[in-house]
């Protein structure tokens, strides 16, 4: 059966999909847009547009400028003073938690929280953390969340994880708007721009990793912004599958008037940047070793960087940023942003152990004592309106 235009509804751990065909949008490629073997097909379609650097870069360039037109992205985005609220600091067992606040958009708050070492000495490698949906709009606090930036601030690098548009408290939208991939990448350039601004961080060493949605999130942010020198999109990047969500496929960024492309390709924009893609057996990306790997690694072939690109596939496992998928990111980053793995180890194995789970009062940035701003839009329509 081809299901095309499909639109998935999916959470961590569960994977449910319903066929619902868009003809009105036919410039959209939500879902399970291919079947398994279209999607294969296609990336074999797309392999006879270029076959070296040069025919690859002028087809990367002609699918980044689709990113930006389709997601109708300014040249200069007319963001708002940064201006950003640190508090709350909370000293851990080897690192440190800051509730985090900043403006995006004049009125439109990115909110998240700040891991850090401790006893930082000279400029540290820094990673920025979206994440993907949840069931209860609560991915921020989750545990495995948590786990993967205490983790990664005890290895020595300092870690921003940043809400999607209606979780935790980015609460002035509700999640599902049409132009939700336009605002959350905005919201990522911004948090990106917070994360590089601070006196600590080594520019030249940040990394950028999130599962699902949010992995949609690193591979789209990581082709538009040359800062991001590490990508580690985790359970995302498809040939069939193209985002389920408003927030990943819900403007034309994969089919153009000039040409049509997929999750891989965007993905492979990151060429020769350092990427590893983690999959697994039990959603979208189960074909990745043998469709959607090869294919980025033949294009990072051609920056004579095939070593630059890993896959950890994990046949067993499902839909999350579970342990093991945690684990192999921590190996990639500490590879390529020189962070110590010998501070989260034990008896050979990483250990997670000394992280400790705080609440979701503990690590709400808006409350009591620090109420959103009075100059926050309200709204779906009010927020709509400042990307118009």
């Amino acid at each position: 059966m081809n299901l095309r235009l499909l639109v998935s509804s999916y959470v961590l751990g569960t994977v449910t999909a319903f066929a619902q065909p868009n003809p009105a949008r036919p410039d959209l490629c939500q879902g399970a847009y291919f079947t398994e073997a279209e999607g294969a097909a296609a990336l074999k379609t797309f392999a006879q547009t270029h076959h070296d650097r040069a025919s690859w870069e002028a087809r990367a360039k002609l699918i980044r400028q689709g990113i930006r037109d389709g997601m109708q992205l300014p040249d200069k985005p007319k963001f708002a003073p940064l201006q950003p609220v640190r508090h709350s600091l909370k000293k851990m067992n080897g690192y440190t938690v800051e509730n985090v606040y900043f403006e995006s958009l004049p009125g439109l708050f990115v909110t998240g929280n700040l891991y850090k070492p401790l006893n930082i000495v000279g400029k540290i490698p820094a990673v920025l953390c979206p994440h993907g949906h949840t069931p209860k709009e609560d991915a921020r606090f989750v545990e495995q969340t948590q786990q993967r930036c205490a983790t990664m601030a005890r290895m020595g690098a300092v870690v921003f994880v940043y809400d999607m548009l209606g979780y935790g408290d980015s609460k002035q939208t509700a999640h599902k708007l049409p132009n939700a991939l336009k605002l959350q990448t905005l919201n990522g350039m911004r948090a990106l721009d917070f994360l590089t601004s601070l006196p600590e961080v080594d520019k030249n060493r940040v990394a950028m990793s999130g599962e699902s949605g949010g992995g949609t999130q690193t591979f789209l942010l990581t082709a538009l912004d040359q800062r991001i020198k590490v990508s580690v999109p985790v359970v995302m990047v498809s040939a069939h599958f193209f985002g389920g969500c408003t927030c990943e496929s819900g403007m034309p960024i994969h089919k153009r008037s000039t040409h049509q492309t997929s999750n891989v390709e965007l993905a492979a924009l990151a060429a020769p940047r350092p990427m590893i893609l983690i999959s697994d057996g039990k959603d979208w990306t189960k074909n990745t070793p043998d469709v959607e790997f090869p294919y980025i690694q033949a294009i990072y072939g051609y920056y004579g960087a095939k070593d630059r690109v890993e896959n950890v596939h994990l046949p067993t496992e499902g839909h999350d940023y579970g342990p093991s998928k945690r684990a192999a990111a921590y190996r990639f980053l500490a590879k390529e942003l020189k962070l110590d793995l010998n501070r989260v180890m034990k008896n050979g194995q990483i250990d997670e152990s000394p992280n400790k789970l705080l609440e979701p009062s503990d690590l709400a940035v808006f409350d009591a004592a620090h109420p959103r701003p009075a100059r926050a839009v309200m709204g779906d329509e009010a927020v709509m309106a400042l990307v118009k």
